[in-house]
């Protein structure tokens, strides 16, 4: 009653003839109202003066016609002055809260956006001989080796991969791979030879993607380890100062919690040169927890490049043409298994990336003497020589949701000081120098830009070589 009075009331005040003209105030009231609300006005009218009343009564006869030809329109009158006072607020709550919330659908740029995924879709997805239905949901496509990515490169049009270059001194005899190490495996179903498996990409896998037109692309960012980094954070080991031709080191494998699809925690190798400004050449090898590239927070074996500071050139894994994949049983991008636990069973990979002596050609090695494929030398500039760092380590992305820093994890998600078992781990560092020979790191330096929140600690012993512990939680108490 209080409402509605109000209601009217306020309607009264923008058009007066509705205070006045009991015959339109009875479309909103039901008959008890409608008596109430008749005492009171006739009250007030007993104190008008004759004159006044007579004037009244006939504009009240004209009111009475009127709203007998459209009621609704009061009904109307006292939604829209609700609705204005109301909705705004309510919405304007409603934006703050979903950053979507403003944005309009717009049928003609999405039916656009699905033409351009399916296209480049078809790029990347090649015919397969077969495809395997792995555990984690991924689809693992056997493609022939001379039809895989890389090929589609004007370079390399027409051939196929190169043989096994010269390995460097040092390194275990050839092997092969032992144990199953991915996910995918798992059935004891494999590919044939002559094949390799490629993790098959799905239109929700670019749908994902914060830019479609750099799906399976690194963020283009400053890579000097510092707290300038863009929301990149690192904790890290490193080696500069010299040439180098290659880089060895055992990565222990956990599954870090990642707290949205727009950030990543993984655990890699770098071999770097050129400056740190747009010239900057990279291979990256190692592990990483991605929701936005993978769509889960499975730990996946991983591999990178560029040659521009990760503008314009260079994908994940095989994401476009640039790495050629040799091996028929290891698909890049693809779950690995087991992984360690805290307090329980470890479990780290080992991988091995050098420059081929005669070719120049850059080679990543698996575990205990399995190649996996290559880099070509004409990718990069600066790569073609030799590289002027080497670093391993962690990173994270840490997008400050909900305005504090992120709980994503980094490595195991607990400090390097608690040590094994807790800690997560590089051991067995090493480099590869002139003479292709694999050597002990001379003068590893180690560096975390956020030690309260990810820290690092290096060490050396006659069983690990050259090792560090590092990671951590994220978000704590001296890390708000």
């Amino acid at each position: 009653m209080v409402i509605m009075y109000w209601i009217l009331d306020l309607v009264g005040a923008v058009f007066p003839w509705t205070k006045t003209s009991s015959n339109i105030i009875w479309c909103c009231l039901d008959d008890n109202r409608r008596r109430q609300y008749q005492q009171r006005t006739q009250q007030q009218q007993q104190q008008m003066d004759s004159t006044k009343a007579t004037k009244q009564e006939n504009f009240s006869g004209m009111a009475c016609s009127w709203s007998k030809i459209s009621p609704i329109i009061p009904i109307l009158v006292c939604f829209l002055l609700v609705a204005s006072s109301i909705c705004p607020v309510a919405h304007a709550s409603k934006i703050s809260r979903d950053p979507t919330a403003n944005q309009t659908f717009n049928p003609e740029q999405e039916l656009k956006k699905l033409k351009i995924i399916r296209a480049r879709l078809k790029k990347i997805n090649k015919p397969a001989v077969k495809t395997i239905q792995s555990p984690d949901g991924d689809l693992i496509d056997c493609v022939p080796s001379h039809r895989q990515p890389a090929f589609d490169h004007p370079l390399l049009k027409g051939q196929k991969p190169l043989d096994p270059p010269e390995r460097p001194k040092g390194q275990n005899p050839p092997g092969m791979v032992t144990e199953n190490f991915q996910r995918w495996t798992m059935s004891g179903t494999l590919c044939p030879e002559g094949t390799i498996p490629i993790r098959r990409t799905r239109e929700q896998d670019m749908m994902r993607a914060s830019s479609v037109k750099r799906f399976g692309r690194k963020l283009r960012r400053h890579v000097r380890r510092d707290s300038s980094s863009n929301g990149h954070e690192h904790a890290v080991g490193y080696v500069s100062g010299d040439q180098y031709y290659g880089a060895k080191a055992s990565i222990n494998v956990w599954a870090p919690s990642v707290v949205n699809q727009y950030e990543f925690s993984l655990s890699q190798m770098w071999v770097i040169s050129g400056s740190f400004g747009d010239d900057l050449n990279t291979i990256e090898a190692g592990w990483q927890v991605s929701p936005e590239l993978y769509g889960d927070n499975y730990p996946r074996f991983f591999t990178y490049w560029t040659t521009d500071a990760y503008q314009a050139t260079g994908c994940y894994n095989l994401l476009c043409s640039g790495f050629v994949q040799t091996n028929s049983r290891i698909a890049i991008g693809a779950a690995i298994s087991p992984t360690s636990s805290y307090n329980g069973g470890q479990f780290d990979i080992s991988l091995l990336i050098w420059k081929d002596p005669k070719h120049g050609n850059w080679w990543l090695e698996f575990g205990s003497g399995v190649l996996v494929g290559y880099w070509p030398s004409f990718l990069f500039t600066h790569l073609q020589n030799h590289a002027s760092m080497v670093q391993f380590g962690g990173e994270v992305v840490n997008s400050r949701p909900s305005g504090s820093h992120t709980a994503t994890q980094m490595g195991s998600g607990h400090f390097a000081g608690e040590g094994f078992g807790k800690a997560s781990y590089f051991r067995n560092m090493q480099v590869v120098d002139w003479d292709n020979s694999l050597i002990p790191l001379s003068n590893l330096k180690v560096l975390a830009d956020h030690p309260n929140c990810y820290d690092i600690q290096g060490g050396i012993n006659n069983f690990w070589g050259n090792y560090f512990y590092y990671g951590g939680p994220g978000r704590n108490v001296r890390c708000p």
